[in-house]
């Protein structure tokens, strides 16, 4: 159990490394002082700590990618809610992100390029071809309905909080259904999908790379 453990932390910081809350304080600032002062003073606050992240990001050299984003996510968004008079629209970028990603997850399982496969591509550098094998493809497959299905819901629940203009409620569930489901669905992602890959019976990455015939170990950790 502590190996399996230490193997889905090591996955989770290969992932999501750098990941920081510099994304998520500024919106949950912006919520909490729109409810007691004007908006103005809500988008400036928010605006602020974004950079005050980033400030502290550079003077203890840690990366700045996630930082920056998350100021430039913060300014349009803030932008889009101050130039219509609206609070409610500073979540329009979040909710236009859940549709893209509900759009693009579809697009892939129809092509039959699932989103996890290129993600994983992407992130680890495998070979394309292992991903598109048949008795590896239905992994990826089914985990990225899984996905779908996930970026879906949260869409639904950002458009009904949207149309009845309660930020709060709006703020804490792009915070919740943010990073911490995106952990946990990444954690029941990578143990479904090393299952479902022991099951196909399909040859590990370097198996595949090597082109060892069969009997195959097959693929015992990364997904």
């Amino acid at each position: 159990m502590k190996a399996r453990i230490k193997e889905i932390s090591e996955e989770l910081k290969l992932v999501i490394s750098g990941k920081t809350l510099d994304a998520l304080l500024p919106p949950l600032l912006f919520a909490v002082v729109n409810g007691r002062y004007q908006l103005t003073v809500a988008s400036i606050l928010a605006i602020a700590l974004a950079l005050l992240l980033g400030i502290i990001r550079l003077t203890r050299k840690q990366p700045l990618r996630y930082a920056l984003g998350g100021l430039v996510g913060v300014m349009f968004a803030s932008g889009i809610a101050y130039f219509s008079n609206n609070a409610a629209n500073y979540y329009l970028p979040k909710i236009v992100s859940s549709a893209v990603l509900v759009f693009s997850a579809l697009v892939s399982i129809v092509l039959g390029k699932p989103m996890a496969a290129l993600t994983s591509h992407l992130t680890r550098g495998w070979d394309l071809e292992w991903y598109w094998r048949k008795d590896v493809k239905p992994a990826y497959q089914e985990v990225t309905v899984i996905w779908f299905l996930f970026f879906l819901m949260r869409l639904a629940l950002q458009v009904i909080l949207f149309r009845r203009g309660d930020i709060v409620e709006l703020a804490w569930t792009n915070t919740l259904l943010g990073l911490p489901f995106t952990i946990a669905g990444l954690i029941l992602s990578y143990l479904y999908g090393i299952w479902r890959l022991r099951n196909l019976n399909g040859p590990s990455v370097e198996e595949h790379r090597e082109g060892k015939p069969q009997p195959w170990e097959g693929q015992t950790r990364g997904f």
